[in-house]
């Protein structure tokens, strides 16, 4: 691999990045690409190792086939069939735009209202940047030397899963990667690239991070798995999985009658309207709650103003699942 095959302007992006954060020296030329291959440790003796090509190459195929990414949208809870699915060649930067745009597209919005502010605040279902940190751990962690390897996304309806191919350091544990442990990327002179462009710290933070942005916006702690070959990261919804499987299908107040029942009380008609509309006829809101019905959504119990309305059981938070069971 030559410097005339890397990715020019990927590497401009780099440098303008890493000198306007502090993480590169402002004399470093963009345009002296054997220079600034240099300064990232990318290139010895004037040979460019393989992490150039990770983070910067443009030609893959046939001596790179690990640089892959699987993307796909999953129709149900399994494998069994997709909706969407896409396998792309690229560098480490490339490969992380297309997963953030792919993640555009699936995932529902959600929405919320502020205290004291009157008008709906919508936002992705998880926090991208909890997304973006998996991802960043996944491409400056994952084994490069399988050449069968790939970082994959899945989105199912109820779960959204990110894999890479590799293992954990010698004498980590799964359950570490929730506390405080040491930094100690598989691939330091690609995590090195990733700093410099201000996508990740130094300090062994990433899966904490990720953890601390799930809690915050609401949702359970994610889970870190890991099985032969491969380590992953599990970001469950919380309140009902709904919006993952029918979320853009839903309008802003059946989304709300959702929201009201998530947490797993039975409640008489009255209540939801009370939360929900108190403005609008009575009987627009017993269609919205029939066609949720319809959905497989939510459920009722009992007949006329003794009815009491919740969330059915596929769609509740899996320890109320517990609870009920």
């Amino acid at each position: 691999m030559t410097l005339d095959q890397l990715d020019a302007e990927e590497i401009r992006r780099t440098i303008q990045s890493g000198i306007a954060g502090g993480r590169l020296p402002a004399d470093t030329s963009a345009d002296d690409l054997t220079d600034v291959m240099d300064r990232l440790g990318l290139r010895v003796r004037g040979v460019l190792l393989n992490a150039a090509v990770v983070t910067f190459g443009q030609q893959f195929l046939p001596h790179y086939p690990q640089c892959q990414l699987r993307l796909a949208r999953f129709r149900g809870n399994d494998k069994d069939e997709f909706l969407d699915q896409r396998q792309l060649q690229g560098h480490a930067f490339d490969l992380l735009s297309e997963a953030m745009q792919f993640l555009t597209r699936h995932l529902p919005i959600a929405g919320r209202i502020e205290a004291g502010i009157f008008e709906r605040v919508d936002e992705p279902l998880f926090p991208p940047i909890a997304l973006r940190e998996a991802l960043v751990n996944a491409f400056c962690h994952r084994d490069y030397a399988q050449t069968g390897g790939a970082v994959s996304l899945g989105i199912y309806d109820d779960r959204l899963e990110i894999w890479s191919s590799g293992g954990l350091p010698h004498g980590m544990r799964i359950e570490d990667l929730k506390g405080e442990h040491l930094s100690r990327p598989r691939n330091p002179l690609i995590a090195e690239v990733f700093y410099r462009r201000g996508l990740v710290e130094r300090w062994g933070r990433g899966t904490q991070k990720i953890v601390e942005l799930c809690l915050r916006a609401g949702h359970p702690e994610p889970e870190f798995l890991q099985v032969a070959g491969a380590v992953g990261v599990r970001f469950l919804p919380s309140g009902y999985v709904a919006p993952l499987r029918v979320g853009h299908d839903l309008t802003d107040r059946q989304r709300q009658i959702l929201q009201a029942l998530a947490g797993g009380k039975n409640q008489p008609f009255s209540s939801i309207r009370r939360q929900v509309a108190p403005a609008i006829a009575e009987r627009t809101l017993r269609d919205d709650l029939l066609h949720l019905k319809r959905l497989g959504l939510i459920d009722s119990r009992g007949h006329g103003r003794g009815a009491v309305w919740f969330l059915a059981v596929a769609t509740r938070p899996a320890e109320d699942q517990n609870k009920a069971e």
